[in-house]
């Protein structure tokens, strides 16, 4: 018996697998996606794009990191850093190759209200006036960095623990609706933050529940204190930024290089305002003093972290969900995979080890995306020569931005916000599709204003569940028997006409082969959406980009016993074929046609001989 026991103890030890080098090395790839396009890169054909991407991408970290550092109150050398590091570390780590992290608007308005919670503006006449050892900046303005990294490093703590607990996997709540109204709402939030610099009032910081209406009732009471030259520079200045943007934004494919707008004009408004000496003529607030170099890296203050953790589980969720967005955009703009636990690991590190550095909390940003997918980016790569190109600017140029009026700078970010703003075209699409996702955007769009993004996220994710387990009871299951009966008799009839035929049984989840690259090159699927109860508008996206990937590649997809208002909502939200029909009442009525189109395309290729 004892020997039995012993026996029983040391079973599970002899089933474990000792850890092999190839189990590492295939760790070590997965962890580290470096590690798997750096070896296929290729630089004949994508350092150049790469190189050029770098260089426009690198104008906008600078005129971001500068804008969203004022944006989380603190000094605007804190965002070329936080322009830096993350970049760096997400590119060993992240796993979209056109995504360009650094200081994001949504997660520096969240921190500000950390910053100005614990180290009021008020409070800087109480600090001493001394210079500490860091750049020679005062202990008022290290206070304040010091709350934006506490409040970076416990949300990169809290993403890193989201990956440990594999929650990527549960992001399917957070749909397109959601994020689009979250990120809409925070962008109309950022815009109004900055109406004091572009109207050059001084205000105090407002923040908390109705926050938004409680400022433009102060702009309204003290309307009379508005600055003109300061609103003439601003109107001045996003114009010209609207104007060139959209110009080169027609004539891109016509240009290899489009011109970097908001650069000029930074350098322009520095230097018209120093020759003109507007801060001491009109009164019109500057950047001001930006130290040179990076200090050496400091642990955040800890004693600090209790205070801060609502901020930081806002910028844990609001910015992750916000990156990932971007990430799994350009993973389907560009035809490869996202792990959404990988990208918690990868947004989780760049926001603690970038704490170290005196960085702001870190995101993807819409608008720098986009100007790599523009450029023509083909790896991370280009974010890395971005950051060579920061460096210059941190340990050369930035000194020269002292005289860049406030103005010009929140103008910058007003118009690096315009593609979320236009978020609002979206409704017309949700209204179309599925009144219900048009409901739960409208409400996630007011709380978010009406609270914070953070809240008006956690809102819509709670709408949405509540909504599918509501809707859940009426889906119908549908007996897998007779469609494998089915499937039999349809490849038994279809082998005298050399030609494959997959009936597939869709209910609420699109079948993975539906995707597959099919073997012969004349194929064609059948879905069966018998089983489609309901169709909201991330289903039915799904849904079209899986008959346009199976367009592409030639593969005839029909589809049988679909409700009227699947038909309507795909017919708006895709571009499908209309010369072939894909709707059928019945599977029989699918095989039928694709009988009928294999005779007209045999009859075809003989009349041709």
């Amino acid at each position: 018996m004892t020997g039995a026991k012993r026996k029983k103890k040391s079973l599970p030890w002899s089933k474990m697998r000792i850890p092999r080098c190839e189990d590492f090395k295939q760790w070590c790839r997965r962890r580290l996606p470096i590690l798997e396009w750096a070896t296929h890169y290729s630089l004949k054909e994508s350092l150049l794009p790469d190189t050029v991407s770098g260089m426009m991408l690198a104008v906008q970290q600078v005129a971001q990191g500068l804008a969203f550092a004022v944006l989380s109150s603190v000094h605007p050398v804190f965002g070329l850093y936080g322009s830096l590091f993350p970049a760096i570390i997400y590119a060993i780590f992240g796993m979209g190759r056109h995504v360009a992290t650094g200081t994001f608007a949504l997660t520096s308005l969240i921190s500000a209200n950390a910053v100005e919670r614990l180290v009021p503006l008020s409070s800087q006449n109480l600090t001493t006036h001394s210079n500490t050892s860091v750049l020679g900046l005062s202990d008022f303005e290290m206070q304040r960095i010091g709350v934006a990294a506490a409040v970076s490093f416990l949300g990169g703590v809290i993403q890193v623990a989201m990956f440990v607990l594999q929650l990527g996997s549960a992001t399917f709540l957070i749909t397109e609706p959601v994020v689009s109204a979250m990120t809409t709402g925070a962008a109309t939030h950022v815009v109004t933050s900055q109406a004091k610099y572009l109207l050059g009032m001084k205000m105090p910081h407002i923040s908390g529940p109705l926050g938004f209406f409680y400022i433009y009732a102060y702009i309204f009471k003290n309307i009379k204190s508005v600055q003109l030259e300061a609103l003439l520079l601003s109107l001045l200045s996003i114009v010209v930024l609207v104007l060139v943007k959209e110009l080169n934004e027609q004539f891109k494919r016509k240009i290899k290089i489009v011109l970097p707008v908001d650069l000029v004009l930074m350098i322009a408004a520095s230097f018209t305002c120093y020759c003109t000496d507007m801060e001491n003529t009109y009164g019109l607030e500057v950047v001001g003093h930006i130290p040179k170099g990076i200090p050496p890296p400091r642990a955040p203050p800890m004693n600090i972290l209790s205070a801060v953790i609502t901020e930081a589980f806002g910028v844990a969720l609001v910015g992750y969900v916000a990156s990932l967005a971007l990430a799994q955009g350009s993973a389907k703009k560009f035809r490869y995979s996202v792990d959404d636990n990988q990208e918690f690991l990868a947004h989780g590190l760049s926001n603690v080890i970038a704490s170290f550095f005196f960085c702001i909390p870190s995101a993807a940003a819409m608008g720098r995306t986009a100007g790599l997918y523009s450029t023509g980016a083909k790896t991370q790569v280009a974010c890395l020569i971005s950051c060579i190109f920061v460096l210059i600017v941190i340990y050369t140029i930035g000194p020269l931005l002292y005289w860049l009026p406030m103005c010009v700078l929140a103008s910058i970010i007003v118009v690096g916000l315009k593609g979320m703003l236009i978020q609002f075209r979206d409704l017309k699409r949700y209204w179309n599709v599925d009144k219900i996702d048009w409901g739960i955007w409208v409400s996630t769009y007011i709380f978010t204003i009406c609270f914070a993004a953070n809240v008006g996220l956690l809102f819509g994710v709670v709408c949405t569940t509540a909504i599918v387990i509501g809707r859940f009871p009426r889906a119908k299951t549908l007996s897998t028997k007779n469609m494998k009966e089915m499937e039999f008799k349809v490849k038994t009839e279809m082998d005298d006409y050399e030609q494959s035929t997959l009936v597939s049984s869709l209910s609420g989840v699109c079948n993975e082969e539906a995707t597959q690259p099919c073997l012969n090159p004349k194929c064609s699927l059948v879905l069966d959406c018998s089983g489609l109860t309901f169709s909201d508008y991330t289903g039915v996206s799904m849904l079209v980009e899986v008959y346009m990937d199976c367009k592409n590649k030639s593969v005839d997809v029909s589809l049988v016993h679909c409700t009227a208002s699947l038909i309507k909502a795909m017919k708006y939200c895709g571009n499908l074929d209309s010369e072939k029909p894909i709707f059928f009442e019945s599977v029989s009525a699918a095989i039928s046609n694709i009988h009928l189109n294999k005779n007209l395309s045999i009859l075809s290729d003989h009349s041709e001989i």
